[in-house]
C-alpha cells in the first residue's frame, strides 16, 4: 500500500483522535481565553481542516498560496507611500509583471531586461508579445 491510500490509512486515526481530543479540551478551558477561542476556531472548521482525508486532490495545506501571496501582503503598507497615484499604478504594472513572469516559469529578472530593451522598437500592433505568456526567452 503506497501513496494516497497509506497516507490515508496513516492519518486519519490521528485527526479522529486530534478531533476528540479538543472536543475534550473545550469542555476544560475557561470559556473566553485564547485557547477556547482557538478550539473554537478549529472545531468550527473541522469539516474544512480534514476535506485533504476524503479527496486527494486536497493539498493537507495551503502553503504555496501563502507564499505566493505573501509578498503581496508585505508590501501592502509600503505601497501606500508610492508617492503618488500615478506612481502606485506604474509600481503596481511592474509587480504585476514581474508575478505574472514567475508564475509563467521565468527569472523575472531576464524578463524585464529582455522586455525593456525590446519596448522602444517593438510595434504598437505587437506588444502583446511582451507580455509573460506570450514571451520566449532568447
Amino acid at each position: 500500500m503506497y501513496g494516497a491510500e497509506y497516507g490515508k490509512k496513516k492519518a486519519v486515526p490521528v485527526m479522529d483522535r486530534l478531533h476528540a481530543w479538543m472536543i475534550a479540551q473545550r469542555d476544560v478551558v475557561p470559556e473566553g481565553s485564547a485557547i477556547s477561542r482557538a478550539l473554537d476556531y478549529s472545531l468550527k472548521r473541522w469539516a474544512a481542516l480534514s476535506r485533504y482525508l476524503d479527496d486527494g486532490a486536497v493539498p493537507i495545506n495551503n502553503n504555496w498560496a501563502e507564499n505566493q501571496i505573501r509578498p503581496w501582503g508585505l508590501g501592502r503598507k509600503n505601497w501606500l507611500f508610492a508617492g503618488s497615484l500615478r506612481s502606485g499604478k506604474r509600481a503596481a504594472a511592474i509587480m504585476s509583471l514581474i508575478q505574472s513572469a514567475r508564475l509563467n516559469g521565468h527569472d523575472p529578472y531576464a524578463y524585464l531586461k529582455d522586455d525593456l530593451t525590446h519596448l522602444p522598437t517593438q510595434r504598437a500592433s505587437e506588444i502583446e508579445q511582451l507580455l509573460p505568456h506570450k514571451w520566449q526567452p532568447v
